[in-house]
């Protein structure tokens, strides 16, 4: 399991085929999904989860000041030719085991 980490007023593009079987949910702070026409979408919160595929979600935001966290879950690994693009590629991420303990 990976962390994504969005400071505040970060964003992350979304790309569907990167996105595609992830599932996230909000570990710390507060995640504003971008809608696919650049309009502000929902806001999730700590303990929320969400799949991104099929809603046309274009962005992750961090609506506030304070550094957000997002978990990363993929069902199973990548095949060995599959690209190593991943879709939090331009953003910090961390080793689950070099979080912060869970102090969220």
């Amino acid at each position: 399991m990976r962390t994504l980490t969005l400071r505040g007023g970060a964003r992350v593009a979304v790309v569907a085929a990167a996105w595609h079987d992830v599932f996230a949910v909000v570990s710390r702070g507060r995640v504003q999904l971008e809608l696919r026409d650049g309009e502000p979408g929902p806001v999730l919160g700590r303990d929320a989860g969400f799949w991104l595929r099929g809603t046309g979600v274009r962005a992750l935001r961090n609506p506030g000041r304070r550094t957000a966290r997002v978990r990363i879950v993929t069902p199973r690994p990548a095949p060995p030719h599959a690209s190593r693009q991943t879709p939090y590629a331009g953003c910090r991420t961390t080793e689950e085991r070099h979080d912060d303990g869970g102090t969220t």
